[in-house]
């Protein structure tokens, strides 16, 4: 079997899976909704100081490259989050992990919207950051890993629609928080907490809005059962029978001793962390590094890290902007829910091939429109370049990367890929101000578009088909593949 091809009885494997392991859907969706909301923090926690910006820049007289480490640090946080999840997630579990993403991130609202200096408000968004770089890699991988096969693609796909949807909501939020502050400034008496907190310094306000989403994510996360796989795989048989059969209407026990069978063989060979580097596994892990670096390198959070400055860049007023951002957030909503529909009956590659195409006439079309005033153009390609990220290189990353390695190395191998994405978004939030100072918006677009070419060809040569396969499957057919 060449890597490049879906097996041809990819879809009846799919079809046979689904009559023989039914699951119970209320309790899956609601494990799937629970644990996904630590991807809409992501998105909200990302996205929320796009709108805090220009206020915090002025208030702190930043520089370009202080501005660019004021919106890096929570990506640094992540880094270090994404590094400790493989880890964390072997040694206490999957469930219990998400629990300490939320009281990261609840803690991090907290200190973002009081922090007193500038200090104080990087740590606060690093240990945000820290909370996100653990739910991003666990998430996935708990919903992998708790779905049933022929389910699997749109249910991972639900947490990067919960991203999106975290985006979205940010978006909106620093919209009607800015028209808020406008009303609260003509009523709010001299000297207030609402003068302070809202119209005089709004981007408190905005930080302070993630509380809710993080109170929810914690309650939730509190309710959740621990992964099959990782019971199993420390011995706890009985209590992955009992999760499985909470799972399945039918088919559980013939789940479990599938899962009993895969992870003894993997234990019959003692791993650690350096044999995610071993040549057995040195390919697939390219690969899932190769899907995120390329994925953060398409300038996706550019767009909306500074998407709010540069539209007032390109002659926006701060309405017009952050109205057009939520807009740009809207869509990215929309074509993240495509995706869920399509992502299990088309394929891994076929999406992300048309994806990736889009994605790179959009950016170039993005780069010629900047300095030529046509900004309702400009919003639309925006629009348009998100829409192709958010059904393609938005989710197959993280559904192709918790799919193609075996149990006892996933955490590892998926922190690695993880960690991957933080550091290249790093280096994007980084440098950014930097370059748009140096080359100008448009140059930076372009650049944005040359960087992804590449991964047309990689796709193509290297990524192979998982879409309606078990985990089981493709740890067994990844290695007798013809690369």
């Amino acid at each position: 079997m060449k890597i490049n091809q879906r097996p041809d009885n990819a879809m009846q494997n799919e079809s046979k899976h689904s009559e023989i392991h039914k699951p119970h859907l209320p309790f899956l969706v609601f494990i799937c909704i629970a644990s996904a909301l630590g991807g809409l923090l992501w998105g909200f926690d990302a996205i929320v100081i796009s709108g805090t910006i220009s206020s915090v820049k002025l208030q702190f007289a930043l520089s370009p490259a202080m501005e660019g480490f004021f919106v890096s640090s929570g990506l640094l946080g992540a880094v270090f989050g994404s590094g400790l999840s493989g880890w964390l997630s072997d040694k206490f579990g999957r469930s219990r992990n998400l629990l300490l993403a939320a009281v990261l991130m609840l803690l991090s609202a907290i200190g973002s919207a009081w922090a007193t200096n500038i200090e104080l408000l990087v740590f606060a968004r690093w240990l945000g950051g820290l909370g996100v770089g653990i739910s991003a890699m666990v998430c996935p991988l708990y919903i992998s890993e708790i779905s049933p096969t022929h389910l699997r693609g749109r249910l991972v796909t639900m947490f990067q629609f919960a991203i999106t949807l975290g985006i979205m909501i940010a978006l909106f939020n620093n919209y009607f928080l800015h028209q808020w502050a406008a009303s609260v400034a003509d009523t709010a008496a001299e000297g207030s907490f609402m003068q302070w907190f809202v119209a005089d310094e709004t981007w408190r306000a905005m930080f302070a809005s993630e509380l809710v989403p993080g109170l929810f994510f914690l309650v939730l996360a509190a309710l959740l059962p621990e992964s099959p796989r990782w019971l199993v795989k420390v011995g706890r048989h009985e209590q992955a029978g009992k999760v499985l059969n909470r799972i399945f209407r039918n088919g559980a026990k013939q789940e479990l001793e599938t899962i009993k069978q895969t992870v003894a063989k993997e234990s019959a060979t003692q791993t650690n962390f350096l044999d995610v580097f071993s040549q057995k596994y040195r390919k697939p892990l390219i690969i899932a590094m190769l899907l995120a670096a390329f994925a953060q390198f398409s300038g996706i959070n550019v767009v909306f890290y500074y998407g709010t400055s540069m539209l007032e860049d390109a002659g926006l007023k701060a309405d017009g902007a952050l109205s057009g951002m939520a807009v740009i957030g809207f869509c990215n909503m929309i074509f993240t829910t495509i995706a869920m529909a399509f992502v299990d009956k088309v394929g891994r590659r076929k999406l992300l091939q048309f994806g990736t195409i889009g994605a790179i006439a959009c950016l170039a079309g993005i780069g010629a429109s900047f300095n030529s005033g046509a900004n309702t153009m400009l919003i639309v390609l925006m629009c348009a370049f998100v829409a192709f990220f958010a059904f393609s290189l938005g989710p197959i990353k993280f559904i192709f990367a918790s799919e193609i390695f075996p149990t006892n190395i996933r955490s590892h191998a998926m922190a690695i890929v993880i960690l991957t994405m933080w550091a290249t978004d790093t280096i994007v939030g980084q440098f950014t101000p930097s370059l748009r100072e140096a080359v100008g918006p448009a140059v930076t677009f372009f650049i944005f578009a040359a960087i992804l070419v590449p991964q047309i060809f990689m796709v193509w040569k290297w990524m192979p088909e998982t879409a309606g396969r078990s985990l089981e499957e493709i740890e067994a057919d990844f290695h007798k593949a013809d690369v």
